[in-house]
């Protein structure tokens, strides 16, 4: 069988059959594609490549491309490609196609792996800094809010729109990584936030969070998908709030999803109800943040050891 049809019937398969996000689809038909660029580069044609040519030596060189054309692509990165390539080895082996076996690709280990979170000081700090006088000062506050008060995924958030959130029970579905459907919840001061914020807006657009930069008299961009912010921009406006309330760590959204685990676990939260509300599939993904637990087991042990 030849690498491209197999590639667009696996990419097929993960839509309809396993019924993957569009997110992990495009992922894994960037990894494919890839994939053909090296082969082209090694000056063998993608189109004529069979599975069966498939080997060992060609999957290790194609990991050595990887850091030829990234030369600061990171282990993740490097063994979410090889991961692509064994799934899709496994998908070719439960079809009956003669491959490479999937286990034969090993991923390089990684250190282990480390989360940056906001104290308690710094986090007021951040809070502090949107100018709430204005709309787009209401809006990023009320996003920064939102996210750590409910550990949502960034993705999640700028999907959100004004009729997935009740603002009056505190409480609302997401749909997650895998699309497994999860309930988060806002805190009251996270809710009174976006009521301030939907209150002062004057369109009728769908997104919970819009754009703020564009002329009303513009009617050709003012639809709801034009106007929904991007996770780029979100990232970008709460490193430029981080800047100014003098927050020197490298955070991004994702920083606000780790301080609300770790502001649970200090609070004596179990790692199972953290693991639901994070929508984590494995408890191990999880244990990442007892890492946080470490200085309050050394105040336990010097009580109690003498």
């Amino acid at each position: 069988m030849k690498f491209q049809d197999a590639k667009e019937s696996f990419l097929d398969w993960l839509e309809v059959i396993k019924n993957k996000s569009p997110k992990t689809v495009e992922q894994y038909s960037r990894h494919l594609e890839k994939f053909s660029e090296y082969l082209e580069e090694k000056n063998i044609d993608s189109y004529n490549f069979t599975v069966e040519e498939m080997t060992l030596k060609i999957a290790e060189w194609f990991r050595s491309y990887l850091y030829k054309w990234e030369k600061k692509i990171s282990i993740k990165t490097a063994n979410a490609y090889m991961i692509t390539i064994r799934s899709f080895l496994k998908y070719l082996e439960k079809q009956g196609e003669k491959s490479l076996s999937a286990t034969s690709i090993d991923l390089i280990k990684a250190d282990p792996r480390r989360v940056e979170f906001l104290s308690p000081e710094e986090l007021q700090r951040l809070f502090e800094t949107p100018d709430i006088s204005s709309t787009i000062g209401k809006r990023d506050l009320a996003i920064m809010k939102c996210i750590y008060s409910t550990g949502l995924r960034i993705s999640e958030l700028t999907s959100l729109n004004r009729n997935d959130v009740n603002l009056d029970t505190l409480e609302f579905a997401v749909r997650g990584k895998w699309r497994k459907i999860r309930v988060v919840y806002l805190t009251q001061d996270s809710a009174e936030l976006i009521k301030q914020y939907l209150d002062v807006r004057n369109d009728h657009l769908s997104p919970l969070f819009i754009r703020h930069n564009v002329s009303h008299e513009n009617v050709d961009v003012l639809e709801d998908e034009n106007m929904r912010l991007s996770r780029f921009f979100i990232t970008g406006m709460i490193k430029k709030y981080a800047l100014k309330a003098m927050i020197l760590k490298n955070i991004s959204a994702h920083t606000l999803r780790h301080s609300f685990a770790t502001t649970l676990l200090w609070a004596g939260a179990d790692l199972r109800s953290i693991q639901e509300m994070l929508g984590h599939s494995s408890i191990t993904t999880t244990q990442v943040y007892t890492h946080v637990t470490n200085p309050q087991l050394k105040n336990i042990h010097k009580k109690f050891m003498k």
